[in-house]
């Protein structure tokens, strides 16, 4: 595998040489392969959204280097634009975006904007609307006459069309009931498994984080704490904790327990796994009978 995301020695600073100055990045070094699931979780100020707004040229690295698909972003700043279109980037509350007639319009958007045929932005749209659960009666509706999760989707199926090679999202089931949230995650990760996209889910939900991805990044200071495989990340609950992190409720369960004395694993994150925990632990006291 090759990395379609390499940070290289990352730092950005607000307001440089002001008063106010932040260091909101600093020196952060690290890659994503493709095709991965990647959480970013970190607490409030941590730098998740500036580092995010990186990989599509929104922000300039202050110093270090920013590489997608083996390609320096900002060797040639006039080539800026091709980048955005190869990392999509959906931002918290994104249905505030909608501003087209129809929603065939606002999923056309971007697709339009990269000089497409006709034919092919109308394949890409009904891909996109398919993907995000989108029935094709809605798509000559104006999206202002949708709820508020039919609007998360149109955005979203909007940032799809451009089918990026990479695909970053920010909170994107921020503010829906559970049901909804669990619709637009799903559709995410259906989406991840038929176009072996690479997917960066930024999240404060560590139940979200630890059911979706492969691989989790923690943010802290500007700093990454850790980045490892999602289960290696969760094994690590205390030290997240003293982070000021959450941990999943099932891991806070197993950390429970082990202090109550009873010998078991704590690097538990999901529901299925700590099943699966139990089980093992209950034959081998069995075993021991």
């Amino acid at each position: 595998m090759s990395a379609i995301v390499k940070v290289e020695d990352l730092t950005y600073i607000y307001n440089q040489g002001m008063p106010d100055e932040t260091v909101a990045l600093d020196h952060v070094s690290f890659e994503i392969e493709e095709g991965e699931f990647v959480g970013v979780i970190g607490s409030t100020g941590c730098g998740k959204s500036t580092l995010i707004t990186h990989f599509n040229g929104i922000n300039k690295p202050t110093s270090g280097k920013v590489y997608i698909a083996g390609e320096d972003m900002w060797a040639d700043p006039k080539d800026i634009r091709r980048f955005r279109f190869m990392a999509g980037l959906v931002f918290q509350y994104p249905e505030y975006q909608l501003f087209e007639e129809t929603v065939y319009k606002d999923i056309a958007f971007g697709p339009a904007n990269m000089g497409l045929s006709a034919e092919e932005i109308d394949r890409r749209v009904q891909r996109a609307a398919a993907f995000c659960g989108i029935d094709s009666c809605f798509l000559q509706r104006s999206p202002f006459e949708l709820s508020g999760g039919q609007k998360r989707r149109v955005a979203i199926a909007g940032v799809l069309a451009m089918e990026p090679r990479l695909l970053v999202l920010d909170e994107p089931a921020a503010g829906l009931d559970p049901e909804g949230r669990d619709m637009i995650l799903g559709q995410i990760r259906e989406y991840h498994k038929q176009t072996g996209s690479t997917i960066v889910l930024v999240s404060h939900s560590m139940e979200d984080i630890a059911k979706y991805a492969d691989r989790v990044l923690v943010m802290n200071a500007g700093r990454i704490a850790m980045y490892d495989a999602t289960d290696k990340v969760f094994a690590r609950a205390p030290e997240l904790l003293e982070l000021g992190l959450s941990v999943p409720e099932v891991t806070k369960i197993f950390l429970r327990l082990r202090e109550m004395g009873l010998d078991i694993d704590t690097d538990v994150y999901t529901v299925k796994y700590a099943v699966k925990t139990i089980l093992a632990a209950r034959a081998a006291a069995k075993e021991g009978m």
